[in-house]
């Protein structure tokens, strides 16, 4: 079982067909390799999700407990959210939706 005790952010990822068309793995892996690289493996948790119902904006990763959307993510878009989040901020520039 994993431990979810530190976790401050958990990242959803698009794994849906339109988002896995437009890079989606390419955008997972790159948010997990750098999280790996960040050592922030007990601060940001990721899940692959099926489709999230906003195949326009794909590739689309959501981030919890904030509630923050992203979309048109690039792989290194996704290496960035990494930074901010481990930082304790957003990545702004791709934010289509708060909750």
């Amino acid at each position: 079982m994993i431990d979810l005790a530190g976790v401050k952010n958990h990242v959803l990822l698009c794994n849906g067909d339109s988002c896995m068309i437009r890079g989606g793995e390419e955008l997972t892996q790159a948010l997990r390799d750098e999280i790996a690289l960040a050592g922030a493996q007990r601060s940001i948790h990721t899940t692959r999700t099926r489709c999230n119902g906003h195949c326009a904006d794909g590739c689309v990763a959501i981030v919890y407990p904030a509630g923050v959307w992203y979309g048109r993510m690039t792989p290194e878009d996704g290496r960035a959210l990494v930074r901010r989040l481990k930082a304790g901020e957003h990545l702004d520039s791709m934010a289509f939706h708060r909750m």
